[in-house]
């Protein structure tokens, strides 16, 4: 099975220069992508698309992703207005995920996967939380994900906030999961997990191989917290479990990381994803990456599902909080497929593309692409997309599963969700 893309101004995503070619892009996790030569011509694909006018170039991965938040928007407000970072988890995200069941995890799972596909992003690195829901719960969310044909790295979002008996839950569920699957082990924060929790957590770590999941420093309460609780620094904690020391480790947020912090985070083989948007919304300040090294990548922490709304967002935030330009705004963008690469990670090959109906009134180039990228790129320009060699987006609608019966779907157990919230 292949599919043949004829006429691209196909995009080299890692050099950022242009080709026009043909490609053959073959089927399957370890599928190639073959550019015009004799494969090609001999070749019979099974659905051959005109990119005449069109740039191809690599789908995109969400670095941070919340699914079950999915069905939050435009939902009423919390029973009490919350007054700090806190209380927005606790009248807000802690009072949705409590409320969540098995089909309100599938409707979020499903609706998430075909808005991250329609986005451009064939990959998906997410942080689950569902404390009265959790058994079978990732297994739900990958079964949604492998229907609309996005790969992805899940984990679940362990936590004492509701009780030991809830934390081993958790854990039972993460290592549940990675007897089958590739997967991380979930964290909520440090204030929310105690020294028995985060040990046991560390030895299922080193039994599957993994690393950590976890929210770093999104607000000051997280290191306040943990400094007057344990007597050290957030970074000492999660170092003490060699997490720091697994290239698998993700660190969500980092903001209020101190100079030492810092710079364990820069010696360290753990990766750092950055979510501008929902920093912004949730008051709790801005990201500066200029002391954390070269392994930040981007997500969206469930505010959407759109990865190049996220670089832009990050590059106009950062002109007066980071260092951060077009090169390093795009790098941050492209470093989830390094880090997916480096740790063996399956469901990223390079037969995962992207073709862009850009209609831009000004010339593009090798030189200045970037620029496109920043100031003129939309997802609204995404006319087709190929997972792991499978068109999985066709002329803007997904392909594989019935984009209307999941939109009913979710409205109504969006709705469900909605009426348990408030009782």
């Amino acid at each position: 099975m292949s599919i043949l893309l004829k006429n691209t101004n196909y995009l080299d995503w890692e050099t950022l220069t242009f080709q026009k070619t043909d490609l053959l892009v073959e089927e399957g996790v370890n599928g190639k992508v073959l550019l015009a030569g004799d494969e090609i011509l001999t070749s019979t694909p099974t659905e051959t698309i005109n990119c005449e006018n069109k740039i191809v170039t690599k789908s995109f991965v969400v670095g941070h992703h919340h699914i079950y938040s999915a069905l939050s928007r435009g939902m009423g407000a919390p029973k009490k207005k919350p007054e700090n970072f806190v209380e927005i988890l606790k009248y807000i995200w802690w009072t949705l995920d409590k409320s969540l069941d098995k089909e309100m995890i599938e409707a979020s799972a499903l609706a998430t996967a075909i808005a991250c596909a329609k986005a451009g992003s064939t990959f998906v690195i997410d942080h689950h939380a569902s404390p009265n829901a959790i058994p079978g719960s990732l297994e739900i969310i990958a079964k949604a994900f492998d229907q609309v044909g996005v790969s992805h790295l899940l984990c679940y979002e362990i936590s004492d906030r509701d009780g030991l008996g809830i934390a081993d839950q958790g854990l039972e569920e993460s290592e549940a999961y990675l007897e089958n699957h590739q997967g991380l082990i979930g964290l909520h924060a440090s204030f929310t997990v105690g020294n028995r929790t985060l040990q046991k957590a560390a030895n299922l770590m080193r039994q599957y191989h993994s690393g950590f999941h976890i929210h770093v420093a999104e607000d000051t309460y997280d290191e306040a917290f943990t400094q007057k609780e344990y007597g050290k620094n957030i970074m000492q904690r999660l170092q003490e479990t060699g997490a720091l020391e697994s290239s698998k480790t993700i660190l969500a947020h980092c903001l209020h990381l101190s100079d030492e912090e810092q710079k364990m985070v820069r010696d360290s083989k753990a990766w750092v994803v950055q979510n501008t948007e929902s920093n912004l919304n949730n008051h709790v300040g801005f990201f500066n990456g200029s002391n954390l090294g070269d392994r930040i990548m981007l997500g969206t922490d469930g505010m959407h599902s759109n990865m190049i709304r996220s670089a832009q967002q990050a590059f106009f935030v950062g002109q007066s909080f980071d260092n951060i330009d077009f090169v390093s705004a795009y790098q941050r963008f492209r470093n989830a497929h390094r880090y997916l690469r480096e740790n063996g990670f399956k469901g990223d090959g390079e037969n995962n593309l992207v073709v862009l109906d850009y209609k831009s009134p000004t010339p593009i180039s090798n030189d200045n692409f970037l620029g496109h990228f920043i100031f003129g790129l939309q997802a609204a320009d995404i006319q087709h997309v190929i997972s792991n060699g499978k068109l999985i987006v066709k002329d803007k609608e997904v392909t594989t599963v019935n984009e209307q019966e999941v939109l009913a779907y979710s409205k109504n157990q969006a709705s469900r969700l909605w009426e348990r919230m408030q009782q």
